[in-house]
């Protein structure tokens, strides 16, 4: 259909789509249930390349581009979103941050073992007191006298897959007094003394994904773990979000595709008022309008994977396509969700059937890597010029 799908990321998209149905499917509702973090399912992601997809061989991934990530991602979020937000924060947000800004030595030791699996990371940017406005972190990084460590305190809050990362990439204060352009980012050593997991974040979805507070007292982080220039941390952690938006469009996608899917499968089995629902008019009006969201998704993420990839030749930034779709798959995820419990009706609000976690994991990535507000004005900005 796309002559810009190669065999080779038809491979990984069936490899993805084969784990997800005989190894995520079985389990998904039972972790969604616990909240318990399926921790052997996501080494086995790891052992097959699911966790650093773009990071070269030489650095422990498997080579290959942006677009076989989002076809691997949606397979495995079709299925459940909790398995690929952890694939996601891993790819997009860890691997290729440290990719893009680590030193040689950098990537030697962090980058390798979490892009080959063995290690789990994380990302840590928003505080109880700073989610959308970076630049009203209450964390301070300070350079002790000899130079060699930052003393590192504060509390930071939804960190993904905390109480099981090895390392986190970390964004907090070394000069509060230039706001934005005060940040820096550290890779953090989580068996280090004075790093700690906190209170875990009681979810309304992608509840086996093990999302938890982190505190830092006294921590002390090598100079040679700060990840770019000092200062340069808001500037990494923008660029660094492009790639985890496009990762979560993706993910919005999957649940969407698992939506109409459900739905499409159960207006031809149930019977009302003596015949198949889906041969009622409104409810074929909404399988087309989702169909039409879905695939209208499907494209806009595909622009922004190209546009990704080719910003390795050009330098150019791809923040417009990847908010455009981060915000249209998202809120598609949320519509369709919404959608397909009201074409299953009462069924379709119970636990015994997938649809209602489909709903409540949709609405994190409206939030999540940006709000939907905050990519309008990423989109809005990018149109006008003016700030």
């Amino acid at each position: 259909m796309f002559d810009f799908i190669t065999e080779e990321h038809e491979m990984i998209r069936d490899a993805a789509r084969d784990f997800a149905q005989k190894a995520i499917a079985p389990i998904a509702a039972e972790f969604d249930e616990s909240g318990d973090f399926p921790i052997d399912t996501v080494m086995q992601m790891g052992e097959l390349g699911f966790m650093g997809i773009e990071v070269p061989e030489e650095y422990g991934g498997v080579g290959m581009d942006t677009l076989a990530y989002v076809l691997a991602l949606e397979e495995i979020c079709k299925v459940d979103a909790s398995h690929g937000t952890v694939m996601s924060v891993n790819n997009s947000l860890v691997c290729h941050g440290i990719l893009k800004y680590g030193t040689e030595e950098q990537k030697q030791k962090f980058l390798i073992p979490v892009a080959s699996g063995k290690k789990i990371g994380a990302y840590s940017l928003t505080e109880p007191m700073s989610g959308s406005d970076a630049g009203n972190m209450r964390g301070r990084a300070v350079l002790n006298e000899e130079g060699t460590h930052y003393v590192i305190n504060g509390l930071k809050s939804w960190v993904t897959s905390a109480p099981y990362a090895n390392i986190v990439v970390l964004f907090t204060m070394t000069q509060p007094e230039k706001t934005h352009r005060g940040i820096s980012a550290f890779i953090i050593e989580t068996d280090k003394p004075g790093f700690e997991v906190g209170k875990k974040e009681p979810k309304l979805g992608i509840r086996a994904s093990a999302t938890s507070e982190i505190n830092f007292d006294n921590y002390l982080c090598p100079v040679e773990n700060r990840l770019g220039e000092e200062g340069d941390g808001f500037k990494i952690a923008m660029a660094v979000l492009d790639a985890g938006r496009i990762g979560i469009a993706a993910q919005a996608l999957g649940i969407g595709v698992a939506a109409l899917e459900a739905s499409v499968e159960y207006a031809k089995e149930r019977e009302a008022f003596g015949q198949k629902i889906g041969q009622f008019q409104m409810i074929q009006g909404k399988l087309a309008d989702m169909k039409c969201r879905v695939e209208a998704s499907r494209l806009l993420i595909y622009q922004a994977a190209l546009a990704k990839m080719e910003s390795k030749n050009t330098g150019r930034r791809y923040s417009l396509e990847a908010s455009m779709a981060k915000l249209y798959a998202s809120e598609t995820a949320m519509w369709v969700a919404t959608e397909a419990i009201q074409i299953h009706g009462g069924i379709g609000y119970s636990k015994e059937l997938p649809v209602e976690r489909y709903f409540r994991d949709a609405k994190i990535t409206e939030i999540y890597e940006g709000t939907s507000e905050i990519q309008r004005l990423v989109i809005a900005r990018a149109l006008t010029g003016l700030r």
